[in-house]
């Protein structure tokens, strides 16, 4: 599955590296849009949830919106 979460706080590339790094350990291939405060993931619903994957976004420091 492949969707788009809107996230408030992300501003450099640490905060890029932060979140896709945090997902990649989760099995969650993510591409992180700083100009749109986006991230846009791709992932299997049988190996985890979007709201696992809202979490782990969250754990990071940033807001889902």
């Amino acid at each position: 599955m492949t969707t788009v979460i809107q996230v408030k706080g992300m501003s450099c590339q640490h905060c890029v590296n932060s979140i896709e790094g945090a997902l990649k350990k989760s099995g969650v291939a993510a591409k992180v849009d700083l100009r749109g405060s986006r991230v846009t993931v791709h992932f299997e619903e049988t190996a985890i949830t979007l709201d696992r994957i809202k979490s782990l976004i969250e754990d990071q420091g940033f807001d889902v919106v």
